[in-house]
């Protein structure tokens, strides 16, 4: 009887840095996705679509699909952007800081293709890790659940 080799058991999600030139970002991306993840804009607040989705499922890097939020996270901060008060994994994302504008705070990057996303403030006192990622619209996409 010939031996089987031994079943592999792969991470489910395997993060390769995604290198694009301005260029390719520039035709992979939506005019204000690109400014937004590229150039670090935001969007204007209540104005993102994915501020009222509410559905179970995940939310993936519009650019490259990286799974960064289940919506068993998400909550209304009142503040116009979607709001997590987790990641689906911290290998997925990196946290930066940033002093811009004359502030001082943590910038949320995809880190499989470096794309912002937006924030994290410690201010989600009624949530269970007590953070806020204040995450662009446009930075998401929105994969639903399968329902059974």
């Amino acid at each position: 009887m010939a031996c089987r080799p031994a079943r592999v058991i792969r991470p489910r999600y395997i993060i390769i840095n995604m290198k694009l030139s301005d260029e390719e970002w520039r035709k992979r991306l939506t005019e204000n996705q690109y400014q937004i993840m590229r150039r670090k804009g935001t969007e204007a607040p209540f104005s993102g679509n994915l501020l009222h989705q509410n559905d179970k499922g995940v939310f993936v890097c519009s650019a490259c699909g990286t799974p960064l939020f289940s919506s068993d996270t998400k909550f209304d901060s009142r503040t116009g952007w979607p709001s997590f008060y987790d990641v689906v994994s911290s290998d997925n994302v990196e946290l930066k800081v940033d002093k811009s504008h004359g502030m001082y705070r943590t910038e949320v990057v995809c880190k499989k293709c470096e794309g912002h996303l937006g924030h994290v403030f410690d201010d989600a006192v009624n949530q269970p890790t007590g953070k806020r990622y204040c995450i662009n619209s446009a930075c998401l996409s929105f994969k639903p659940s399968k329902k059974d």
